[in-house]
Parts: C-alpha cells; structure tokens; sequence
C-alpha cells in the first residue's frame, strides 16, 4: 500500500511539508513582511498627504516653478474652496492619491520648493527681530545711535537722532496714565525707527 504523500511546498529546493516547524516559521515571517507592507505603505501614503497639504501654503511663484499635473493643481484650488470638514477631509484624502501618482523627481521638487519657503520665512522673522532690537536699543540707550551709525555710515544721522529725540519724547506717559499702570505710548518716531532700521539691515 502506497504511503499518502505528503501535502507541502518547495523552497529554494527544499520540502516544507504543511504543519511542520519550517511551514509554520515561513507563514510567520510571510505575515510580517505583509504587516509592515502595509505599516509602511499607510506611513508612505500619510506623509504625501500632508506634504500636498502643505503645497495649500506654498508661495504662487515657487508652486508655479513646480509644474504639477492639472489634476492635481485643480485639487489644490478646490479644497481652498471647501469650508465643510468631511468635505475637506476626503477632499484632502483625494489630494494624497494623486500625490503617490508623481515621480520621485516630481517629490523632491515639491519638497526642496516647501524647505526654501521655510528657510526664507525663518530668515524674514531673523530680521524683523533683529530690527525691532535696534529700534528698541536706539530708543534706550544714549550710545546705541553713536554705534549704528559707526555700523552703517549711510545712515542720515541727523534725521536718526531726530527721531530718537521723538519718540523718547512721544513715550512718556502722564501722571493720569502712570497713576492708571498704563503702558508708554508709540508714536510714529517709533514706527519710522523701525522701518528706517529694517531697510537699511535689508540693504546689508
């Protein structure tokens, strides 16, 4: 009587008989190669939906620079236009496919247009900063004007000094507004120090 053969599979050449350790060993390893598939596939498809909603932000002459698939530009204008969260969402969840559809050229593209964006407004906020310390120090202390105008000899110094003088003058408060806590008032020497300082930082 002939031995029923065995159920079971080959590979690399090798009989891995149904039930045994080694089929059960392969079916486990098969399982968690499909699990982190798909882990990877969701982190994937998640990550190009939220970097085609940053492309909602991104500059018109840097988005221009990009030449997007007409699809996927009329999907970007239309969720700007979409108030209704569901809508939205599944709107976004649309922008997110069409986004897996573009190349990996097309993505570094989105992605390098996205970091210069970023870079520029860190650097714009760099210099209002550093523009509203000078206004500030110029304002307070009797040196600061000496040491700017050292720093940048084109400024017109009489003009400058004039508007310290103002704006000192335009901070004081009254007895009413200091009996009140109120705070020192700025008035348009202020505002002129500023801009006077951030052209010339610009210019640098």
């Amino acid at each position: 009587m002939s031995r029923k053969p065995k159920k079971g599979y080959f590979v690399r050449g090798q009989f891995v008989a149904e039930g045994s350790e080694l089929d059960l060993q392969l079916k486990a390893e098969q399982k968690h190669y499909q699990e982190n598939s798909r882990t990877e596939l969701k982190r994937e498809s998640t990550e190009l939906q939220k970097l085609g909603e940053s492309l909602i932000t991104l500059r018109a002459d840097l988005f221009e620079g990009l030449q997007l698939p007409e699809k996927l530009v009329d999907a970007l204008e239309e969720v700007k236009r979409i108030t209704n969260f569901e809508g939205r969402r599944r709107q976004m969840q649309f922008i997110g496919k069409l986004m897996r559809q573009l190349d990996d050229e097309q993505l570094a593209a989105v992605r390098e247009a996205l970091d210069e964006q970023r870079q520029g407004s860190a650097a714009a906020s760099l210099a209002l900063h550093e523009a509203e310390r000078w206004r500030d120090d110029l304002i307070e202390r009797e040196d600061a004007a000496k040491e700017w105008i050292e720093a940048h000899p084109d400024t017109d110094s009489q003009q400058l000094r004039a508007l310290i003088r103002q704006a000192r003058k335009d901070r004081q408060p009254s007895q009413d507004e200091v009996s009140r806590g109120l705070v020192p008032r700025h008035g348009r020497a202020y505002r002129e120090i500023f801009q006077l300082v951030k052209e010339a930082l610009q210019d640098e």
